[in-house]
């Protein structure tokens, strides 16, 4: 059996992916760090770890990450404090990472699929926008996945979620503009599924999509 772990667990995205994954029959683990959203988690399937991720030291995240197959970023503070933006969506994301580079160099190498957002690694949002310290993390994060050597990593560039169905992925292009754009939260939850269960990540480690009529398992 294939384990996986998603870090952000009650996220919307999180709650709609561990069922999926757990009908392909994959054994997933939810991190949280409210211990009252147990049962939310189980009732996905999944098996709740209650942590607290802007707390957790290298050697944590080093025993907690050997034991998965897939890990799952899809944490974010969710609009708080520029602090807790940054703890949560920039530092604790890059601890992710300096402990998967030290499972590869010890001979592991999980697949770790990192939910972003569509024109990250080169947006423009003024430093006084409210959005800044989200895109300003999600960028540096980005930037340094894709700065690393050996890792089996993918980011995921979503645009504007919502919470509609899905029904199927496009391609962003000239024809069809990133701000006038959405996707589905249950079509991420899909692609996430698809990636995790994929024998082979693709070349261009970067996968951005929006809502379409193309089945997501083509993506």
């Amino acid at each position: 059996m294939t384990d996986a772990l998603i870090i952000g667990g009650h996220g919307k995205v999180a709650l709609l992916a561990a069922p999926m994954l757990g009908d392909l029959g994959f054994s997933v683990t939810s991190v949280i760090r409210d211990p009252e959203q147990s049962a939310d988690i189980e009732g996905t399937g999944a098996t709740p770890l209650v942590l607290d991720i802007t707390r957790v030291t290298p050697d944590e995240w080093d025993t907690l990450l050997a034991r998965f197959d897939v890990i799952v970023w899809s944490a974010g503070a969710g609009g708080g404090s520029p602090e807790r933006t940054y703890a949560v969506d920039r530092d604790a994301a890059l601890a992710v990472i300096d402990s998967l580079e030290r499972l590869r160099d010890a001979g592991q190498t999980p697949r770790f699929i990192n939910v972003s957002y569509l024109g990250a690694t080169h947006h423009r949002v003024p430093g006084n926008d409210s959005f800044y310290p989200y895109a300003d993390a999600k960028k540096t994060v980005d930037d340094r996945l894709n700065s690393t050597v050996g890792l089996e990593y993918l980011i995921l560039g979503p645009s504007a979620l919502t919470m509609e169905p899905a029904v199927g992925y496009a391609t962003p292009t000239a024809d069809l503009p990133r701000e006038d754009s959405h996707t589905s939260r249950e079509l991420v939850a899909e692609v996430i599924t698809v990636f995790a269960d994929r024998s082979s990540l693709p070349a261009d480690r970067t996968v951005e999509f929006v809502d379409g009529f193309l089945p997501a398992g083509e993506i």
